[in-house]
């Protein structure tokens, strides 16, 4: 028998070859090909597009009148918060203590640790995200079931062992020499490998030493292709917070540039309260704010800027922070999204979103040659979607009149059960039931 040249998938191809402009709904940088076989070829891959049908050797699936786009990426999400996702009635810090750091506590136990992360990267799939940048715990097991989790699915997945070594419960603090010791062994092991990288992780400024965030400071400047993850501005509380704890220090982002932490493959979760000068800061160091509307609005947090940001050339992508956020679904977060811009007096166009959680992502995290888009070359994660699911949707389309109204109503009304299935490296790893 023959080796298959690999698979082919009909639909209609949806990408981006460019960022678009803010609220420019016939934006060139949107890339539609309807009706188009996207092949993969047998090293998960994409060979190109076309319309005719392929040659015999490829595999052939047919998804025509339905939408094909990348896999989405989540720039900042929480692992071992699927148990606290949707809990009640506190702002940032009453939850981070009542809720947050007892589910995480949970994972100091490997098994807990490798059933969580099996079951966290299968619902990230299952929503039609096929990359992540993760936050374990400050548990060094965890971070050792995710990378090795991820691995097993082909992901390209980063993450790394949180840095909390004060105003944490007793079970979820480190300190700086055996912290310092995990990262450098955790590096070792598995930054680099294959989709794998890792990521310096401070919890945010509050829950480390300034001895810690100085070791974490000297681990990017040691490497730079490491990453760093951590959280900024998220809420008035803790920005006064910060304040008190670092009085020498301009602002909270300041906290971090001090210690070396601003670079190109550092991402920081939030920035809702950011000046023009954090703003400066960020562009020059060429960092990215990830931008996490669902919980935002969840937590009561505020509202993020995000025309100060693209005005201030800073790069910002979107992430579902589970579990204050609700949803592992960035379409949800892209729904959230547009309504905390409105409350602005401001509209986010579909290829604003969209573009924020693929190409956008992607090279925002220096992966824009690898992921985030379907031109050739790229690894095939991509994601098939039904165009609507249930009668209201099916209704909208019917009466949708050009691209962006159709791309905008399925955004806004579609969530993971419109999700067909889900390709990583052109391996089938979701497929709805």
């Amino acid at each position: 028998m023959t080796a298959s040249l690999g698979i082919a998938l009909r639909g209609d191809l949806l990408d981006f070859v460019a960022q678009p402009d803010l609220a420019d709904v016939a934006s060139a940088a949107v890339r539609f090909r309807p009706d188009q076989w996207l092949l993969i070829d047998a090293d998960g891959r994409i060979a190109g597009a076309q319309t005719e049908d392929p040659p015999a050797g490829w595999t052939r699936i047919d998804h025509r009148g339905r939408l094909i786009l990348p896999g989405f990426i989540d720039t900042h999400v929480h692992s071992p918060q699927l148990d606290v996702i949707a809990s009640y009635g506190t702002e940032l810090l009453d939850w981070l203590n009542t809720y947050t750091f007892p589910a995480e506590r949970r994972y100091a136990d490997p098994a807990v640790a490798e059933q969580g992360a099996a079951m966290f990267l299968d619902a990230l799939l299952s929503h039609g995200t096929t990359s992540a940048m993760v936050f374990a715990t400050v548990h060094k097991v965890s971070a050792e079931a995710l990378f090795a989790a991820a691995e097993q699915r082909g992901m390209r997945l980063i993450t790394g062992k949180v840095l909390m070594d004060r105003h944490a419960p007793d079970g979820l603090r480190d300190d700086v020499v055996q912290a310092e010791a995990d990262c450098k062994a955790l590096i070792a092991r598995w930054h680099g490998r294959g989709r794998l990288a890792y990521a310096v992780t401070v919890r945010f400024a509050p829950t480390s030493t300034p001895e810690q965030l100085a070791m974490a400071g000297a681990l990017c400047r040691a490497d730079a292709s490491l990453y760093m993850q951590t959280h900024v501005a998220e809420n008035r509380d803790e920005v006064a917070w910060v304040a008190e704890l670092f009085p020498d220090a301009r602002s909270y982002l300041d906290v971090y540039a001090r210690e070396g932490l601003l670079h190109p493959r550092a991402v920081l979760a939030h920035g809702i309260w950011l000046d023009d000068a954090d703003r400066a800061a960020l562009r020059e160091a060429g960092a990215q704010i990830a931008f996490c509307p669902s919980s935002n609005l969840f937590l009561g947090s505020g509202l993020f800027d995000w025309a100060a940001q693209r005005a201030a050339r800073v790069p910002v992508s979107i992430a579902t922070d589970v579990g204050g956020g609700t949803s592992l679904c960035q379409l949800r977060s892209l729904a959230d999204a547009y309504k905390v811009q409105a409350l602005a007096q401001r509209r986010m166009t579909a290829w604003d979103g969209l573009h924020a959680v693929t190409r956008g992502a992607a090279q925002a995290l220096q992966l824009g040659d690898e992921i985030g888009h379907l031109g050739v070359g790229a690894v095939a994660d991509v994601c098939v979607w039904d165009w609507a699911h249930g009668p209201v949707a099916t209704q909208r389309q019917s009466v949708a009149r050009e691209l962006h109204e159709k791309v905008f109503a399925w955004m806004t009304l579609s969530d993971e059960r419109s999700l067909v299935s889900a390709y990583v490296a052109g391996e089938q790893r979701y497929a709805r039931s």
